[in-house]
């Protein structure tokens, strides 16, 4: 897959009052508002007036540049890839405590509520390949390019979409892009023979883009994205409610840890060091309420990915077969899914259990604390602390339904990619990661965004090959 595109290679046909969406001709060019017919390899939807009435708010900066509208595009039918986008069913609700269900719902397990108001992402460069299983060993071997919708597209996956997602209701989607011929291929019409490899990248954020959802509210948050690189922002608050869990909360017993530090800065009446040994006192943090802007930089290709709603037998060592597979009956759906919870897992392994008492942490004694990913810098995740450099230990509100991994300091655990908390790490986004110097994680910092990255998937559950275009440590995974 190739590195993020531009916009400049936009399949859109705009006009001062009238805007229609092409999105499957792979044109590189723009026409004349009075040409609205469209050519024999082009699918368009119906044409809206202005940006109002697409549904699409006007965001701009003060220098004059501005988002531009999208209409959303009405399903191609048969022999047609309907491309459409969602957070799951989190994005909308984001993580009650306590949960619905103890069993089957994602919830931080150490009792905070995540209320999620914005989760803005921005994916471009969506597209069909030949090859899907050119390797059955190594997903990221795929042929040649048979058709792509560039945008960027602009999206806040928390106000969902008009559409059931494919994880199921109340999972909603909406409407992103179709692709009916091979648009890289001269047009040929799409080819039911084999599936078609599937990926998309998140970029940085840029006024280049169509604007599919976001409202006039949102506009500073889209600048402080611009100004950051930002490729996914989050925005809301935490509130601590295990003492409303059915379950007794307890704690591990840390001792001081190798990264242990003094519970009281004067030593207590020992008058010396006195380290937290499994009494910490979590009503120091800020549990009536913790403000997050979490933004990451770190665009990512998402290759070749998996497909739950495909029939057959998957490669050895994934869970569905590859790939999007074209219907003479109906359109094929393409659901580009970017779930929320990965940057708090314990460990780069798959949906492993979330957290927030690391990050929270980090704010004691904070007035009106606001959490950001920058923050994160120099917190070492292979031992937490809180920032007083007490020994975190890990909490559970969820009784029976959790056990932690181990019974003393919180950590958390990269599997096989390295740890070097003195490690350099240079390169520059845009380029391939296997091409920058950051051989290792070094701190939370790197550990939020590592695994924010395997946030991207198809249909809902199928897994892709990571392509990282950010320094971070070689991986698929």
């Amino acid at each position: 897959m190739g590195s993020p595109s531009s916009v400049s290679g936009s399949t859109l046909v705009l006009g001062s009052l009238l805007a229609v969406l092409v999105l499957a001709t792979g044109l590189l060019s723009s026409s004349a508002c009075s040409n609205l017919n469209p050519s024999p390899e082009a699918v368009f939807t119906e044409a809206g007036l202005d940006a109002g009435s697409s549904g699409s708010a006007l965001i701009a900066n003060d220098a004059g540049q501005s988002l531009r509208p999208f209409v959303a595009p009405a399903d191609p039918g048969a022999n047609g890839v309907y491309v459409t986008i969602s957070g799951e069913s989190n994005a909308l609700s984001g993580y009650p405590f306590p949960p619905q269900d103890f069993v089957n719902d994602t919830y931080m397990f150490d009792g905070w509520e995540f209320v999620i108001e914005e989760y803005i992402v921005v994916v471009d460069h969506i597209g069909l390949w030949n090859g899907a299983e050119t390797n059955t060993h190594d997903q990221q071997e795929i042929g040649s390019e048979a058709a792509h919708v560039d945008g960027p597209f602009v999206v806040d996956l928390h106000k969902g979409g008009t559409l059931v997602g494919q994880g199921g209701a109340p999972e909603e989607a909406t409407p992103l892009a179709v692709i009916t011929r091979e648009t890289d291929n001269g047009g040929a019409a799409l080819q039911s023979s084999v599936p078609y490899a599937f990926g998309f990248s998140t970029v940085p954020a840029t006024y280049d883009a169509y604007n599919v959802n976001l409202d006039a509210s949102e506009a500073a948050d889209f600048a402080l994205m611009v100004a950051n690189g930002y490729s996914v922002f989050y925005r809301g608050i935490t509130t601590w409610k295990g003492d409303l869990s059915p379950y007794t909360c307890t704690q591990t017993t840390t001792g001081p840890g190798p990264e242990g530090g003094i519970a009281e800065a004067d030593g207590g009446d020992a008058g010396g060091p006195t380290f937290v040994d499994g009494g910490y006192d979590f009503t120091r943090m800020p549990n009536a309420g913790l403000s997050f802007a979490l933004g990451f930089s770190t665009p990512t290709n998402y290759v070749n990915c998996q497909n739950q709603s495909l029939q057959g037998t998957p490669n050895p060592g994934e869970a569905y077969p590859r790939g999007v597979q074209i219907s003479p009956s109906q359109s094929a759906i393409a659901q580009v899914t970017l779930h929320m919870d990965h940057p708090f897992w314990e460990s780069f392994a798959e949906d492993t259990p979330v957290h927030w008492d690391q990050v929270a942490a980090q704010y004691i004694g904070v007035a009106n604390p606001e959490a950001h990913v920058e923050d994160m810098k120099g917190v070492a995740f292979y031992a937490f602390t809180d920032d007083t450099g007490t020994p975190l230990p890990w909490r559970n509100c969820s009784g029976m339904y959790y056990t932690p991994p181990g019974n003393g300091q919180m950590s958390f655990s990269t599997l096989s990619v390295p740890i070097d908390p003195h490690g350099i790490c240079t390169g520059t986004v845009g380029d391939d990661y296997t091409q920058d110097d950051c051989p290792a994680i070094r701190d939370y910092y790197d550990y939020m965004r590592f695994t924010q990255s395997t946030q991207g998937h198809l249909n809902s559950q199928g897994l892709c090959f990571i392509d990282r275009h950010y320094p971070a440590p070689a991986g698929g995974s």
